[in-house]
Formats: structure tokens, C-alpha cells, sequence
């Protein structure tokens, strides 16, 4: 087992010193982009499921196990790769990830069966663990008084990426069918592993002799030294997990099924992504919010515009106006009340970003994996109405659990309380 400290901390690679070198607005940009081409590589097949059944002879129950492949490796990924971000040389590790997506799409692209696909689909979850590496990445670089800000940017970049994939993905399929659409998102892995290697900063490797099994199992420790990071997780959980429910079941919604007022065909759907766009473009000025200190208050106010946003997808039920009003509200609380999350962690042990990252980020898309299944149940035994009733629950439980968490002094060191915020 790894080693720890007399305060039973989790030990750690050197300390991080001032940020070298500078990070400038060219690699957050790199990053920003990287992070989501990386995320997007996980949602391509989704607007696309009943075509690849088509096409290959199987059946949509099957075709849908596709959204599960992806997941479960995008959680290996998390789990096994990222934590290694603090320990290897991150400029060599980021395209060497990115490649592997690209040879991961390309046999998912050229899959001549289901089961060459399933695989393929799984290789590239695995793969889009670099953007997980990214983001730890880019708040080590950045200079402490912007930290929250450079991280707010490259979370936007993830989230944009996840939204527009589902738009990419229905305007290319429209054109050239589901494989063209993977073949377009190899091309831009290798534009995105150019770019880093040659425009992101080289990175030392740290220097420490600890072992990968010691590695994973410092997370543990990390979890069990800091009371603000089980509590952040536990946010996670609940934000990815409502994000997952109302995206999952907004296509049951506008395509008609249950009775619903729309009948909108699979583009269309698509481009309702934009509308979350327009809500994640805020997530970089509660970044500032943070780095000024307000990161209680803002973490407050993100839950509350979560929940003022949940009132609006309930009546998006029956409005299109309100709908569209609603994803800009909904996924700006979610992408808010993440950054929050994220920059609290970020500021416990500035040495083990990525292993933080790792611990953070597997309870969160676990989350997401609860919201989607939640989701096709909710909205197969009472519609959108107990979709937006089990999304409120979870939230006013997420609002009353901060509540607590804000009021608990913290007792791990002045880190933790450092990252309670103001």
C-alpha cells in the first residue's frame, strides 16, 4: 500500500510550485478544443442508433448496448488512466490518447459486423479519458488568481463538445451515413494530437517510486483524507445523474413517443443541443465568480437556477419556446454547479489533480449512467411529467445536502478549508 503521512494524507508526488511554464490563451484554446473532441467521441452514435441497426441486421434494443459500451469504457478510462496524469509526462500521454481514438473510430468505422463495432465503441471510451486528463492539466498550468476561470473554459469546451455531437453527427449522417460521421471525428483527432504535441507545454515527469497499484490505491486515500471531496462527489453524483435524465429523455420527448406534442424528426432533435450550448458559454464567468473568493455563494446560486431551470423543463412538456428556455437555464446550473464542484477539488492537494480528477469524475458519470436508465423507465411508466418530478427531487436533495455540507466546519487542514470556500 502506498505510504501516508502522520495526518494519514495520501501520499503525493512533489509539490506544485508557480505554474511553468505560462499558460497561454493558444493552449487553453488546444485544450478547450481537445477536451471536446475527446468528450464528443462518446455521443456520435447516439442520435444514430435505429440507422446502425439498419445497417447491420440488429435490433434497436441491440444497437442501444452501443451507449453502454461507450460508458463503461469511458469509466475504465477514468479509472486506470487518468491518475496516471500525475505521474507521466502529460504532452506525451494527451496525444498518445488521441490517437488511440483515432484508431478506435477508425475500426469502428469500418466495423463489418456488430460485435467489431461494440468493440470499437468501447476502445473509444476508453480513449476520451483524455479529456479528463486535460482538465487537471490545464488548472495545474494556469495561474491560481484565473485557475477557476481556465478550468470554467475547458469544462465549456467538454460540455459544447458533448452537445454539438449530437448536431455533427445528424448533418453528417445526413450526407454520408453513421460511418462518415466517425470517419470525420478521426480526422479531427488528428488535427487535436498535432496540435497538443506541438503547441501544449512539455511537462516534467514527476519524480516518485511509487508503483500503478499504489497509484490507483492513493485514491483511496485522497477519498478518505478529504471530507470535501466525498462531498463534492456526492454533488456530482446528483448533477450528472439530472443532466443524463432530462438529455435522455428529451429524445423520447420530441420525437413523439408517450403521446408527446412533438413529432420532430432526428436532425431536428440534434439541434436542440444548441440551446445547451448557449447555457454551458456562462460556465467561465462563475470560474471568475470562484477565483474571487464566492465559491460557497455561487455554489449555492447554481443550484437554485438548477432548480428555477427544472420548473422550465416541466413546462417545456407543452411549449417548444419554454423547452428551448429551459435547456439554456438547465445546462447552465449543471455546467455551474460542476465547475463549483471542480474547483473546490482542485485546490486540495495541487500534486495529485489527476487522481482527484479520477475519484470526481467515476462517481459523476456513474451518476449519468443512473440519470439514463432512470430516465427511459420514468419516461416509459409516466411520461415527461415523472421525468421533471424525479429531476426535482433529486435536486432540492442535492440543495439540502449542500446546506449541510456548507454548515459542517471541515477538520483535514487548512487545504480542506481552503476549498469550502466564501
Amino acid at each position: 500500500m502506498v505510504s501516508l503521512t502522520r495526518t494519514d494524507a495520501p501520499a503525493s508526488p512533489a509539490p506544485e510550485t508557480s505554474p511553468s511554464p505560462a499558460l497561454t490563451r493558444t493552449t487553453v484554446l488546444v485544450f478547450t478544443v481537445t477536451a471536446g473532441s475527446s468528450a464528443a467521441g462518446n455521443y456520435y452514435l447516439q442520435p444514430l442508433l435505429h440507422e446502425v441497426a439498419a445497417d447491420l441486421g440488429v435490433s434497436t434494443a441491440s444497437a442501444a448496448l452501443l451507449v453502454s459500451a461507450a460508458q463503461i469504457g469511458y469509466l475504465c478510462g477514468l479509472a486506470f488512466l487518468v491518475p496516471l496524469g500525475d505521474f507521466l509526462r502529460r504532452h506525451r500521454m494527451v496525444p498518445a490518447l488521441l490517437l488511440a481514438s483515432v484508431a478506435a473510430l477508425l475500426v469502428s468505422a469500418f466495423a463489418p459486423n456488430f460485435a467489431v463495432l461494440f468493440a470499437g465503441v468501447a476502445a473509444t471510451g476508453v480513449a476520451a479519458s483524455a479529456a479528463q486528463v486535460v482538465v487537471p492539466w490545464a488548472s495545474a498550468l494556469a495561474d491560481p488568481a484565473r485557475r477557476g476561470q481556465v478550468v470554467g473554459t475547458v469544462m465549456s469546451g467538454l460540455l459544447l463538445g458533448i452537445l454539438l455531437s449530437r448536431v455533427l453527427s445528424g448533418a453528417v449522417a445526413q450526407l454520408g451515413g453513421w460511418r462518415a460521421v466517425l470517419l470525420v471525428a478521426a480526422g479531427l483527432q488528428v488535427v487535436m494530437a498535432i496540435s497538443v504535441y506541438l503547441l501544449a507545454p512539455a511537462t516534467p515527469r514527476a519524480a516518485t517510486g511509487e508503483s500503478y497499484p499504489q497509484v490507483l490505491a492513493s485514491i483511496l486515500g485522497l477519498i478518505r483524507h478529504h471530507a470535501v471531496l466525498r462531498q463534492r462527489m456526492l454533488l456530482g453524483f446528483i448533477l450528472m445523474g439530472c443532466f443524463s435524465l432530462v438529455w435522455t429523455a428529451l429524445a423520447f420527448l420530441l420525437s413523439g413517443s408517450g403521446g408527446s406534442a412533438y413529432h420532430y424528426g432526428e436532425f431536428v432533435i440534434g439541434l436542440f443541443g444548441l440551446a445547451g450550448v448557449v447555457g454551458a458559454l456562462g460556465a467561465p464567468v462563475v470560474g471568475r465568480l470562484a477565483d474571487r473568493g464566492y465559491l460557497r455563494r455561487v455554489t449555492s446560486l447554481t443550484w437554485l437556477v438548477l432548480l428555477a431551470g427544472w420548473v422550465l423543463v416541466a413546462w417545456g412538456g407543452h411549449s417548444v419556446v419554454a423547452l428551448i428556455a429551459a435547456l439554456v437555464v438547465f445546462d447552465f446550473g449543471i455546467q455551474g454547479a460542476h465547475l463549483t464542484n471542480q474547483s473546490a477539488i482542485y485546490t486540495l492537494d495541487p500534486a495529485a489533480r489527476s487522481r482527484l480528477t479520477t475519484a470526481y469524475m467515476v462517481t459523476y458519470f456513474l451518476g449519468g449512467v443512473t440519470g439514463s436508465v432512470t430516465a427511459g423507465l420514468a419516461y416509459q411508466a409516466g411520461g415527461w411529467a415523472l421525468v421533471c418530478g424525479i429531476g426535482v427531487a433529486a435536486t432540492v436533495a442535492g440543495l439540502l445536502l449542500w446546506a449541510v455540507f456548507a454548515l459542517r466546519p471541515q477538520h483535514a487542514g487548512p487545504q480542506t478549508a481552503m476549498a469550502s470556500g466564501s
